[in-house]
């Protein structure tokens, strides 16, 4: 059973706040949906987007710049929460980078995590499924895209299941959340010490063994304050030199970690997905 909390007309299509009881999460869980209007025969292409810490389901629909561009291209667009929300668990809110606003897109596997904080398999598998049920959206034609936190998830959830997904990029990546603060921080909460365990939700580590079997493209701001100590795009580029896989990093010279810069590259990447999503038949 879906909540609608609204729905208004935009760009000739709908925008739309929802929640349910999520399964997976095993809470409530609250996700937007643009679906532009439907001038063709047939179910439209999805496109996911994860954002970054602290944000939540509005915050792509707002600020991005998405919608015209989607409504253009016809993409359904789909954002969902960046994780659940007043569990009552010891410290789940007492860090901007960590718990609340902060699930960081794995299956959580230590305690008190373990049962609330799947992210993954929910943005993987069980959204996708009630979207493509609730607003007929494709089941073969799907992408994914995000920023920061959000890039990391997407990249991850792309080179876990190179099948299920026709296109991924990504802004400002967390590139390789083993060697940097936020992921070594979000890793030992979520996975436990074992950081043999945390290699698998590692987008540098993924791709160097199982590189994605289509083209990936990163933005990643010169200016960006979180670079060097939190992102290392480089490491992503090292990895797909050694695994031969296809990537497109473009360093943007100015641009900060906002979604200024975001807004910027948007049309860039919606192109980029549309392409991928309409190509072939269904």
């Amino acid at each position: 059973m879906i909540d609608v909390h609204s729905e208004q007309k935009c760009f000739g299509g709908t925008i739309g706040y929802y929640s349910y009881k999520s399964e997976e999460i095993g809470a409530e869980m609250k996700f937007s949906v643009f679906v532009p209007s439907r001038p063709a025969a047939g179910p439209l292409p999805a496109l996911y987007y994860l954002a970054g810490l602290t944000c939540t389901e509005e915050t792509f629909m707002i600020k991005s710049g998405a919608l015209r561009l989607a409504a253009d291209l016809g993409l359904i667009l789909v954002a969902p929460d960046t994780s659940p929300r007043g569990l009552g668990l010891p410290g789940e809110n007492d860090n901007w980078d960590f718990g609340t606003g902060a699930g960081f897109y794995l299956d959580a596997e230590a305690e008190p995590w373990r049962r609330n904080y799947r992210m993954y398999s929910y943005v993987v598998n069980e959204l996708p499924a009630l979207v493509e049920r609730r607003f007929a959206a494709c089941t073969i034609r799907r992408g994914i895209f995000g920023h920061s936190m959000g890039g990391h998830g997407a990249l991850v959830a792309a080179l876990k299941n190179p099948g299920r997904y026709r296109s991924v990029s990504a802004f400002a990546p967390i590139a390789n959340p083993v060697a940097v603060p936020w992921g070594e921080k979000a890793f030992g909460n979520y996975l436990g010490p074992d950081r043999s365990r945390w290699n698998q939700w590692d987008s540098t580590m993924l791709m160097r063994t199982a590189p994605y079997p289509g083209d990936i493209l990163v933005d990643q701001g010169q200016d960006d304050p979180f670079l060097e100590r939190e992102l290392h795009p480089a490491a992503l580029e090292a990895a797909a030199a050694a695994s031969g896989q296809s990537l497109t990093l473009r360093l943007q010279p100015g641009y900060d970690h906002s979604y200024w810069f975001i807004q910027t590259f948007m049309a860039d990447h919606m192109k980029w997905h549309a392409d991928r999503l309409n190509a072939g038949s269904d």
